[in-house]
């Protein structure tokens, strides 16, 4: 006869594995889902702490990505990160490496 606290250590370690599987899964969809997350103008504005004003000045300015569906206007969270990114200014330090690396590649001819 098989000993009882055998089996039910053996199907606690498969409960544990497949909770951790589980867990992995729903870790990786929410990640997903958050980046790929639509917001609306209010949450928008709280998000980058901005007035819903300079939002819908942005959108008419066609400044900021968005959609419209009739007369609301949404945006996607992986979209508004991007847009974000691609404002980012150089540092002095960086600007200064770029010009000695330049200077580098063209020196003076005489």
């Amino acid at each position: 006869m098989e000993n009882p606290f055998e089996i039910i250590i053996e199907r606690l370690d498969k409960i544990e594995k497949m909770l951790l599987e589980i867990s992995k899964n729903n870790v990786s969809e929410s990640q997903v889902s958050n980046s790929d997350q639509i917001m609306t103008v209010d949450q928008l504005a709280e998000y980058l702490s901005i007035a819903r004003q300079t939002i819908y000045g942005k959108c008419s300015a066609r400044e900021i990505p968005y959609f419209k569906t009739g007369k609301r206007v949404y945006f996607m969270k992986s979209e508004i990160n991007e847009w974000l990114k691609a404002g980012k200014r150089e540092t002095d330090f960086e600007i200064r490496q770029q010009a000695a690396e330049w200077c580098r590649k063209h020196p003076l001819k005489k």
